[in-house]
Formats: structure tokens, C-alpha cells, sequence
């Protein structure tokens, strides 16, 4: 079972988006019994709901998705994920920072498995969610076919 934890900053725009994009990505695959997906915040405020924008986004592109509300990212999901994603640079400095560093290499920046070093767009500034969507997409699409090649 490959179990992987998508961390922002707040846990309500990108890291819910890419949690529901991944697990829609899994179920179409046929493979939801395969993987764990989550995700959470290094700053969240803990119980707020997914933003609406967000929500906006996941319907109009049909991507299933349940009611949530923002959570800690913690020094103890290293041992519980096999993938930490962070949407952004700072992210991963962040869960590298409360992780006490990254022994096992499982702490990964999600454009880099598009090959695209740089951030997922942040909607919070700019209200652009599509752009955050297209991101999300093309960095699960990577990793999923990553992880999935690893079993080949």
C-alpha cells in the first residue's frame, strides 16, 4: 500500500485539491485499495472547511469530494506516509523543519514529478483556482504514473 500526505500551508485550497484530484486519479486507475491519501497544513487554521473556490474547482472538473476541514501536518506522519508532497518550496522546507529532517528522502516538492521545478500556483493571493487545478492535475498525473512504474 503506498500511502501519500499533500501539505500547503492552511490545508484548505491546495492540498485538499490534490488530495481529491489523486484519489480521483487512483479510482479511475482501479487501484483505491492500493493507496492512503491525505492531506494537511504546517500552518493550518485547524477545523476551518476546504475553501469555495476549491470546491468550485473540484466540480466543475467532476472530481468527487467530501466534506473536510483543515488539519496539522505533524512530525509523526514521516513514519505513517511514504510520500510528503509539498505544493511549494516553503512547504517542504517547512515539514523538513517540523520532521526534523528527511532521512528516508520521502519529502518531495509535487512539480517536481512533472518536471517543473517550481510552486503549485497559491489561490489564496490570487483567487485563480483554475490555474491551481491545472497544476494539481499535472503533478498527480506525474506521480501516479511515477509510483505506478515503480510497480511495473
Amino acid at each position: 500500500m503506498t500511502k501519500i500526505i499533500f501539505v500547503c500551508f492552511g490545508n484548505i485550497c491546495r492540498s485538499p485539491m490534490a488530495e481529491f484530484v489523486m484519489k480521483n486519479l487512483v479510482a479511475r486507475a482501479g487501484r483505491e485499495k492500493d493507496f492512503v491519501i491525505e492531506s494537511a497544513g504546517t500552518h493550518p487554521s485547524v477545523g476551518t472547511p476546504v475553501s469555495s473556490g476549491t470546491v468550485d474547482q473540484l466540480r466543475k472538473n467532476q472530481v468527487p469530494f467530501e466534506y473536510r476541514t483543515s488539519k496539522q501536518f505533524l512530525e509523526t506522519d514521516y513514519a505513517r506516509f511514504d510520500y510528503l508532497i509539498g505544493l511549494d518550496r516553503a512547504n517542504v522546507r517547512d515539514m523538513t523543519d517540523i520532521c526534523r529532517g528527511d532521512p528516508d528522502g520521502k519529502i518531495f516538492l509535487l512539480m517536481d514529478f512533472a518536471g517543473f521545478h517550481r510552486d503549485v500556483a497559491d489561490p489564496w493571493y490570487t483567487d485563480d483556482y483554475e490555474t491551481t487545478y491545472s497544476d494539481v492535475l499535472i503533478g498527480c498525473e506525474a506521480l501516479l504514473e511515477k509510483i505506478s512504474a515503480a510497480f511495473r
